[in-house]
């Protein structure tokens, strides 16, 4: 593996960048203010799952394919902004129900969906393979007795723990909020409103922003 140094730094800038707040952390509070703070836990954990497809796309070397064909990473950028926005309109139309009545089971449904839904929104996202792409290369040590296919493994593993600790704080403290505002099924539907602006506004600049 590389040096102490250069471990050093790469746990200070995943820091840095892990905690930044990014859509990972909007999609996230999004869930959690929509559907509670299961389905915001559950979100995490499906963005962290989908991560992992990007981790062993770099270590495959299959994300240099974005680079190679412009115009397969539009494409896929394309589908998962329509995927976000879909998302977010069906927020907008989902029925909203008092805390109070909410059965454990639809509780568990919800983060069932929110879980599905969050694997998809991360693996749908390029951006993601193109950070790795970009990050993972210059920690990587061609010398090392390690092969620098597990390397990136190694790497790309902690980027995306330390990625979704990150995701996890978000969804606490939007569950904080959350649970102080809930008490009527119109407090839950302006909620779900809101989550669904998120969502919408994430997709919109998925499309639109330039690469």
């Amino acid at each position: 593996m590389p040096p102490f140094e250069m471990m050093l730094a790469f746990f200070v800038t995943t820091a840095v960048f892990a905690y930044m707040p990014g859509p990972a952390m909007l999609y996230a509070a999004a869930q959690t203010i929509a559907r509670g703070r299961r389905s915001g836990l559950m979100a995490s954990l499906g963005i962290h799952l989908g991560g992992y497809a990007h981790v062993l796309a770099a270590a495959a070397g299959l994300t240099a394919l974005f680079h190679a064909v412009p115009a397969l990473y539009l494409a896929v950028k394309l589908l998962g902004a329509l995927y976000l926005i879909w998302l977010g309109i069906s927020m907008f139309r989902a029925k909203a129900e008092a805390p109070a009545l909410a059965s454990g089971e639809q509780a568990r449904k919800s983060g069932r969906r929110a879980f599905v839904e969050s694997v998809s929104v991360e693996v749908l996202n390029p951006k993601t393979a193109i950070f790795f792409l970009a990050f993972l290369p210059q920690f990587v040590d061609p010398s090392a007795a390690l092969p620098v296919w597990a390397q990136l493994l190694v790497l790309g593993t902690v980027i995306n723990l330390m990625f979704t600790s990150a995701d996890i704080v978000c969804v606490l403290l939007a569950g904080a909020i959350a649970t102080r505002l809930k008490g009527s099924a119109r407090v839950q539907k302006t909620m779900q409103r809101v989550g669904g602006t998120i969502l919408v506004g994430l997709g919109l600049n998925l499309a639109f922003q330039k690469t």
